[in-house]
């Protein structure tokens, strides 16, 4: 196993994105080969940290992945490299309905990795280590290594705050107004879309001891066992999967279950390219409502349509599912997509849902095997006007969905709803099974 260290946070909005970043980028700078993770759900800031570090960021989400998946992933994923850095999610605690599960703390249990806890100390001093000294002995079982302060106002805010430390201090980052991540209404902006962590990093490296963060990353990691699932042998089946600006949300162990058993994926651009020559598609979500007039001229929309109605299975989530729909209306403009799915898309002003999934296919004549069982994600901030007769392949025991618990409208070999699907294997399994069938 390599070293890993996990930067967690007090609380969303500490900083923990951007310092996890930088750290990254001072390490590859380094010439060390590092492996990025992320806790929880998130599809954002993983963009940042592949951009940065040249290798695939993976989530470890015990909720989704459950404990054997979280160590599975990161045995699978750290091959080659070096060094894992793990950016936690929310604050160091906080995990399901107020419990541990899924949580940065729990992810440090299952993989033994120490923590550097990130501390907003604008507007405090001596105060911050009373905050510290509070999470060091929260859980006994979750190793807090160090502490970095970040939006120190000065050299002697930095020094009051050395008075009374708790735990380690590898750094003193100074608040610097402009050199931070802005949001909108899914999260940070895209890895393409802002150059923040890049200016960030020599701030970190003047401010904060690299080497003592590398010292603590390979100081006390326990070696895990797990088994590494084999490869299909069976004939390949070809599947086209939409990635671009617009579609970009996908889970990389998804693609890693599909190719294991059995699929070739064929990446495609839905904003500028046609189709091309496969078995089945697979839009995963992002921001097609920023790209409407884009989706709405590129010549993809009809040859998905046109797939869609000569029987090629298509599985869509979220972005996917409202580009499938007959229009996308945001602003008060309406622009048509690609009219597979009877519903309208209307872009609201606050999100509609967000939290787990635990979703079961009911449906005996839908692309996923009747029975089958899998947990997820959604987060969005639109709403489907569905037509009276549309149906349904999935039951939500925990989750929102399309309406009322229920997700997944299929038509024909389309199945398209809102949940971002962790994909298990039997759903893997059961997908490409049905699109080889139907080839």
């Amino acid at each position: 196993m390599i070293p890993a260290i996990i930067i967690a946070g007090t609380h969303s909005g500490c900083g923990k994105t951007t310092i996890s970043g930088a750290i990254m980028s001072a390490l590859v700078k380094r010439g060390l080969k590092v492996q990025p993770f992320k806790v929880g759900p998130d599809f954002i800031d993983p963009t940042h940290h592949t951009a940065i570090c040249g290798r695939s960021s993976r989530n470890l989400d015990p909720y989704m992945m459950k404990e054997k998946g979280v160590i599975d992933t990161f045995r699978q994923a750290s091959g080659g490299a070096d060094i894992a850095v793990i950016e936690g999610v929310m604050g160091l605690f906080d995990g399901l309905e107020g419990e541990d599960t899924g949580s940065t703390a729990h992810v440090s249990k299952i993989l033994g990795c120490p923590v550097i806890l990130v501390v907003d100390a604008k507007g405090a001093s001596r105060s911050v280590n009373a905050m510290v000294k509070g999470f060091a002995t929260f859980d006994p079982n979750v190793k807090i290594g160090g502490v970095i302060f970040n939006r120190v106002g000065s050299k002697r805010h930095a020094e009051m705050i050395r008075q009374s430390l708790m735990a380690p201090a590898f750094g003193y980052i100074p608040w610097e107004k402009n050199k931070s991540i802005e949001s909108r209404h899914l999260g940070l902006r895209m890895a393409h879309e802002t150059s923040a962590i890049d200016e960030f990093r020599d701030i970190l490296e003047e401010n904060c001891d690299i080497d003592a963060i590398i010292d603590l990353a390979e100081s006390s990691f326990n070696e895990r066992y797990c088994e590494t699932e084999g490869t299909s042998q069976a004939h390949p089946v070809r599947i086209g999967v939409a990635y671009d600006q617009a579609f970009n949300f996908y889970y990389a162990d998804n693609f890693d279950i599909l190719r294991r058993h059995g699929a070739e994926l064929v990446f495609f651009s839905p904003l500028t390219d046609s189709l091309p020559d496969v078995d089945a598609l697979y839009f995963g979500g992002g921001y097609p409502e920023l790209f409407c007039a884009e989706l709405e001229r590129s010549p993809c929309r009809a040859d998905v349509k046109k797939a869609a109605d000569s029987g090629m299975p298509i599985y869509a989530e979220c972005g996917g599912l409202t580009y499938l729909s007959e229009s996308i209306e945001m602003d008060g403009n309406k622009t048509k997509m690609c009219g597979v799915i009877p519903a309208e898309t209307v872009k609201m002003d606050r999100f509609q849902a967000l939290g787990y999934v635990d979703a079961e296919s009911t449906a005996a004549d839908c692309l996923l095997p009747r029975g089958t069982v899998y947990r997820g994600h959604e987060f969005h901030y639109t709403k489907l006007h569905v037509a009276s007769d549309v149906r349904f392949a999935l039951e939500l025991k925990r989750g929102r969905g399309i309406e009322d618990g229920k997700d997944g409208i299929y038509i024909q070999n389309v199945l398209a709803g809102y949940t971002h699907a962790y994909f298990t294997e039997k759903l893997a399994l059961g997908l490409v099974h049905k699109i080889r069938s139907l080839k």
